[in-house]
Order: structure tokens, then C-alpha cells, then sequence
């Protein structure tokens, strides 16, 4: 059983890691090239769309989907149960959107914003369908799949937003771009898993499944809130351009980091739901994710900051000089990122969904601290200030979580001191390259990937980094697994 498990979960991650590099390498090809073509203006016309998107989502994408994976017992009626009230959910948002569209246009000053807004309203009708075929797929730790269906839409929407884009549609390239993906995501999800929930209602599932659910469903709507407020205040104290230009930095971020914490997030989950009921197994398992997740994430996220300039002057032009600025401050409030999403988990593996609510609670009050630094400071002093306060949410999260299992943050910060002295190092041997003033940007940047590269495999290979090791011995296990599939 155990080993069992564990091929699964390898397996899990190696193509939930395929989907990630494959799918988030799409997009950003298909990121660079919109880019290049479209203007900082129409990124914040759709960053301030997504603000209400990404919170309508959130409500339907957390709570139930998370109770129905951790349910070992699942049922037929608990997945219709929870179709049902995706869809009345859904339904009900969409046209909350939609009618709400002048309101939202007035509140930024740009009349555009209305079509946009209701055209993309869509998008939270189109993500009910898709919800529980997800949350079949994941319990599952099918990962193979959703890579097969994740590589098609993303790669067919890219095309559909280049052409739109080249021809001159302007920030409805990105509108098409993101409905067109996420329609035929849904569409391949249906046809691939053959699960067909059905207009079903329980009361007793809808009751067992809330009682869980709907403080991760709270969680997840403060938690998202407060990530688009940073977007609010941007757009609406400085202007539309500003917002473009962080939207496009923090994307660059998001590549690495929030991939890197879905990866985990979605294999870590139910994996270690699966063995939630034996306590020392279940700390040896966390600890290792914990140290081979943050020694990924402070290299990339380090190396990024390191290369911020040079990077993005090379890929998409001098014209986002300020996103180059901004990229350095978020790749730093981003790095810890992987580390609250693991140590939230452990809550919800031990059932403790109401202290996740309390914990989310607790952190947004302390994060009201960089709001208020955006709107009467900057928007550089609301970064800073929020990396200050993703230091503070790490203690709470880590503090509680830590005392379910034994695994507390004195001891994390031990495990995972290794790779953050190392990615420091690392990045300040590779920053002063950039400020070579004589040499083009992008050589800078081949200059810089390379001894970055050097510093980092020299010191691991020399040393037999633990976490390198477990790193390197994974992907050689997945590249070996593949190949012997292949041959098959």
C-alpha cells in the first residue's frame, strides 16, 4: 500500500511538474509575444476584470472541491451535490457581474471597462462545468490528464489571442485568449473523464461537505480579496498603465512560484490525506516536501529577482521598464509562498478548517499594513512592506500546523536555512552583472543564467545536497518511468 502510494505520488508530481513547465511555458511564449504587441493599458484593463473573476472562482473552486478530495467514503450523490450548487452559484455570480459592469467602470474611470466585463462574466459559468471533473481527477492523483487537456486549451487559446492580437483587437486578444481557454478546458475535461454528475441534491452530503468546506471557501475569498486589493489600489491611486505594468511583473513571478505551490499542493493533498492517520509517516512525508519545495522555490525565485532587468528588457522591451523595477520586491514576498500553501495544508489534512479560517483572519488584519502604504506611499512601499508581513503570516502558519504534527517552525527554518543561504549567494554573485553598462541585455542575461547555473550544480554536485539529491533522483526516476512507457 505504501509504496503503491508513493509511485503515485511520484508519478502525481512528475505530471502535475509537466503540466506546470509545459502549460505556464505556453503561456509564456504566448505572454511574451502578446506583450511586445499589446500596451501596458490593456493588461490593467484586464487586470481589473480578473480582480472579480479570480474572487468569483475562488468561491467555487475551494470549500467543496477540498472536502470531497480529503472524503475517503466519496459518493455519486456527493459529487452531484456539489455540481448542483457550483452551478446556482455560478449562475447567480455571473449575473452579479455582468449587471455590475457600469459600477466597475465607473469606479476606475474607464468606460471600456463595461463590454469587457460582461463578456468575460462568461468565464464563471464555463468554470461550474469543470469542477467536479477536476476534483475526480486529482482524487484520484490523475495528473496525466488534466496535462493532456491543460497542453490543448492553452496552446489552441494562445493561437486564438496572437491572431486577435496581431489583428489588432487590443485588449480583446486577452479577453479571447482567457474565454476560449477555459471553455476547452471544460469541454476536454467532460470528454476525458466520462463522469457526468448529475441536477442531484443532498442534504445530508450538502451538510457534511459544507461543515468542512465552507471555512476553506471563507479562507480562500479573504485570501483572494487581499490579493486583489493590492491590484485595486494600483489601478485605481495611480492609473490603469501602473496596473498593467505590475500585472505583467508579478506574472513573471507567478510562473515559478505559484506553479511550483500548485505542483505540490495538488499531489501533497491528497497524498497525505491518504496516510492522515498515521502521525510519524505523516510528519517524515511533510518535512521532506517542505525541504525540496522551498530549495526549488528559493533558487528560482532568487535567480529571478537577480535577473529581473536584463530578463524582461530582452523578452518584451524597455516599455515595461517599471514591471523590471517591481519584478525583484515581488519575486521576495512570492518565495515563502509554497511554504504557507504546505503548512495550510496540513490543516486541512487534520481537519482543522475552522482554525484555517481564524489563521486567515489574523493575517489579513496584519496585512491591512502594506494596503495603507500603497494608497498614501507607493506602490514600491507596499511591496516592501508586504514582503513584511508574508514573514509574519509564515510564523502563524507554521506555529499552528506545527504543533498538529510535531514539526514546528524552529525546526523548518533549520531544514530549509540550507537552501536559502545558497540561493542568497547565488543571487548576489549574479546581480552586479546586470549593472555592466557596456554589454547588450540579453548577453547580460546569458552571462548571468550561466554562472547562476555553475554556482548552484557545482555546490550541490560537491557537496551532496540533500535536497538536491532527493530533486535530481525524482526527475531521473520520472525521465526513466517515461522512457520505459515510451518503449511499451
Amino acid at each position: 500500500m505504501g509504496d503503491n502510494l508513493k509511485n503515485k505520488a511520484v508519478k502525481g508530481v512528475g505530471w502535475s511538474a509537466t503540466d506546470a513547465l509545459l502549460t505556464q511555458g505556453i503561456n509564456f511564449i504566448v505572454g511574451l509575444i502578446l506583450a511586445n504587441k499589446l500596451d501596458p493599458h490593456d493588461y490593467g484593463l484586464i487586470g481589473y476584470v480578473t480582480i472579480f473573476i479570480a474572487l468569483f472562482n475562488c468561491i467555487v473552486n475551494s470549500g467543496f472541491s477540498n472536502a470531497l478530495i480529503r472524503k475517503k467514503d466519496v459518493k455519486e450523490i456527493d459529487f452531484s451535490t456539489t455540481f448542483t450548487i457550483n452551478m446556482v452559484l455560478c449562475l447567480i455570480m455571473s449575473l452579479t457581474l455582468f449587471l455590475s459592469a457600469p459600477l466597475i467602470s465607473k469606479f476606475f474611470n474607464e468606460p471600456e471597462l463595461i463590454p469587457v466585463t460582461r463578456v468575460m462574466s462568461i468565464i464563471v459559468i464555463i468554470n461550474a462545468f469543470s469542477i467536479v471533473q477536476k476534483t475526480v481527477l486529482t482524487k484520484r492523483i490523475d495528473f496525466k490528464t488534466q496535462t493532456k487537456i491543460s497542453l490543448i486549451a492553452n496552446l489552441t487559446s494562445g493561437i486564438i489571442g496572437i491572431t486577435m492580437a496581431f489583428m489588432d483587437y487590443g485588449v480583446w486578444a486577452l479577453v479571447g485568449q482567457q474565454i476560449s481557454a477555459q471553455l476547452l478546458s471544460t469541454i476536454l475535461l467532460w470528454i476525458f473523464v466520462r463522469f457526468f454528475p448529475g441536477l442531484k441534491f443532498s442534504k445530508e452530503s450538502f451538510r457534511e461537505l459544507f461543515n468542512f468546506g465552507w471555512k476553506l471557501m471563507a479562507s480562500s475569498i479573504i485570501d483572494t480579496l487581499w490579493k486583489e486589493i493590492y491590484q485595486i489600489v494600483i489601478g485605481k491611486t495611480y492609473h490603469t498603465d501602473a496596473l498593467g505594468q505590475y500585472t505583467r511583473g508579478k506574472q513573471f513571478a507567478e510562473l515559478l512560484s505559484t506553479n511550483l505551490t500548485t505542483v505540490v499542493q495538488r499531489v501533497s493533498y491528497p497524498t497525505l490525506s491518504a496516510i492522515q492517520d498515521n502521525q510519524e509517516r505523516l510528519k517524515n512525508a511533510y518535512k521532506t516536501i517542505i525541504k525540496t519545495t522551498m530549495f526549488v522555490s528559493f533558487i528560482l525565485l532568487f535567480g529571478l529577482a537577480a535577473i529581473a532587468k536584463p530578463l524582461i528588457f530582452t523578452l518584451i522591451g524597455e516599455k515595461w521598464a517599471f514591471a523590471a523595477a517591481l519584478l525583484p520586491i515581488i519575486c521576495f514576498s512570492f518565495v515563502l509562498y509554497p511554504l504557507h500553501s504546505i503548512n495550510l495544508n496540513m490543516l486541512q489534512i487534520e481537519g482543522r478548517s475552522d482554525l484555517f479560517l481564524k489563521l486567515e483572519i489574523i493575517k489579513k488584519c496584519v496585512a491591512v499594513i502594506p494596503i495603507l502604504m500603497g494608497i498614501f506611499i507607493s506602490i514600491k512601499a507596499m511591496l516592501w512592506a508586504n514582503v513584511a508581513s508574508g514573514i509574519v503570516a509564515y510564523y502563524l502558519n507554521s506555529f499552528y500546523s506545527g504543533k498538529l504534527i510535531g514539526y514546528y517552525m524552529k525546526e523548518q527554518i533549520k531544514d530549509i536555512l540550507p537552501s536559502f543561504i545558497l540561493a542568497s549567494l547565488m543571487a548576489a554573485a549574479v546581480y552586479p552583472i546586470s549593472l555592466i553598462p557596456f554589454l547588450p541585455f540579453y548577453l547580460i542575461l546569458i552571462i548571468q543564467v550561466f554562472i547562476g547555473a555553475i554556482i548552484v550544480f557545482g555546490y550541490c554536485e560537491c557537496t551532496k545536497m540533500e535536497e538536491y539529491i532527493k530533486v535530481k533522483l525524482s526527475v531521473i526516476q520520472l525521465i526513466g518511468n517515461k522512457i520505459r512507457q515510451n518503449e511499451k
